[in-house]
């Protein structure tokens, strides 16, 4: 019995032995074999194609020298295909960097007035400081592909305004020889730059002689051996040819601070107390006595009038304000030839919604006339304005007004604003335009 006992006690020891002996060479000489669902990837540098090879490096076999990665494949796909996304993102960026319109940049000085109607009104620029009495005042605003920069007012003087761009666009006065000789010296200051090399591209916007005789300009245009690319000349000058010599706009009076109206349903549909209205000077001799002649022969309590016998370049704030009514309460707006058929009178009727009633007649002068008479920029436009060859006709025109109804009068000022919006638009593209290809796109 102590045999056997002692047999399976050995015979156990002999099965421990053994099995210790297979477990130390299992551990330390035997080939690791690891589980799919425990195995550890040693990392491999991949070898990444460029996008488009067609070559792809070739997989280990099991037994190689490398150790198999049955993953392998599907991860050099994965890289393979971001790089490609990648490669496109970078041709699209490109593809928007080559067709991302091209931003110019264009500075404007304004030296006078009716740069705020440029700014204000036409271009829909802001100022800032706000108040019209601040001595620098400055805005920038985009325009179809240009910058522009806006600057103005009495500080605004030459060598020391902020030159970041080789353009420019001056607005200067011609309106009388005072403004003539200081519109001289900013063109004689422009085109010392100029010369320079400063300046690479000059344009003017000018409020002419009303008798349109601006033969002191002539000297500085491009096609008269000067540096000004292009001019914008108010009134009918026969200077006018569509290409580097443009009409341009006289506005409102800028410096007497009308203001920029916004439009509104109140100016189309409130009724209006006032038939029509005139407020301002009666030359002596002039076709504005006729109208008033006519107007006091029973046309007082529908039209209402406030009239002096000189002109006075600024205004009240009281009279500017009677003047404002004026427009916004009447149906029309009687607008007699002055020293020129254009006057602000117009402009600020279209801008309250009152129907400038505008004597077709061609000032005394060297202003182009011809068959269609004056205004050929507002007439050219479709203006929706009523036309007077004769004040002896208004009787008949007051009296065929009175027979409109309320809905035709509201729809009439409401066809009156909204062409104005598009004439302003227009003159913004124009404008744009014109220097555009006068300063960046030339030939």
């Amino acid at each position: 019995m102590k045999f056997t006992y002692r047999r399976i006690c050995y015979f156990i020891i002999f099965v421990y032995v053994i099995f210790s002996l297979y477990a130390a060479y299992s551990v330390f000489f035997s080939v690791k074999v690891v589980s799919r669902v425990h195995r550890v990837v040693k990392k491999i540098p991949v070898d990444v194609r460029p996008v488009g090879s067609e070559h792809r490096s070739s997989l280990p076999l099991p037994g190689g020298e490398g150790k198999w990665n049955p993953w392998e494949e599907d991860e050099q796909l994965g890289l393979l295909h971001l790089q490609r996304r990648r490669e496109a993102f970078r041709l699209y960026q490109q593809h928007v960097s080559k067709n991302k319109p091209q931003r110019y940049r264009v500075q404007i000085w304004g030296k006078a007035a009716i740069g705020l109607y440029l700014w204000e009104h036409i271009l829909d620029g802001t100022l800032s400081p706000t108040h019209r009495t601040a001595q620098w005042r400055e805005g920038e605003v985009v325009s179809g592909n240009t910058v522009f920069s806006f600057y103005t007012g009495p500080a605004v003087v030459q060598g020391h305004l902020p030159l970041d761009t080789a353009h420019i666009v001056l607005v200067l006065n011609g309106h009388e020889e005072q403004k003539i000789s200081y519109a001289t010296r900013w063109l004689q200051h422009v085109g010392a730059l100029s010369r320079a090399g400063s300046v690479l591209g000059v344009a003017v916007v000018l409020l002419g002689d009303e008798r349109c005789t601006n033969d002191w300009l002539h000297p500085y245009l491009r096609s008269h051996g000067g540096f000004v690319d292009c001019l914008f000349l108010v009134y009918d000058s026969p200077w006018v040819n569509e290409h580097d010599v443009l009409q341009w706009p006289l506005g409102v009076a800028t410096y007497r601070d009308f203001p920029v109206v916004v439009p509104n349903s109140q100016l189309v549909n409130s009724a209006r107390p006032y038939l029509c209205n005139f407020m301002g000077t009666v030359y002596k001799n002039s076709s504005r006595e006729t109208m008033m002649r006519i107007l006091k022969q029973g046309w007082e309590e529908e039209c209402v009038t406030a009239t002096r016998d000189k002109w006075l370049p600024l205004e009240t704030a009281e009279s500017l304000q009677q003047y404002h009514d004026m427009l916004a309460q009447s149906d029309l707006t009687l607008c007699p030839v002055g020293i020129n058929a254009e006057s602000y009178r117009i402009f600020e009727a279209c801008s309250l919604g009152s129907v400038p009633v505008v004597e077709d007649v061609a000032a005394p002068g060297g202003c182009v006339g011809g068959p269609a008479g004056p205004l050929r920029l507002l007439k050219a436009q479709g203006a929706p304005f009523l036309f007077l060859r004769d004040w002896r006709d208004l009787p008949g025109l007051l009296e065929h007004e009175r027979t409109r109804s309320k809905v035709e009068k509201a729809e009439r000022r409401r066809h009156l604003l909204e062409w104005y919006a598009g004439f302003r638009e227009v003159m913004r593209e124009r404008f744009t335009e014109t220097l555009e290809r006068a300063f960046f796109r030339h030939g």
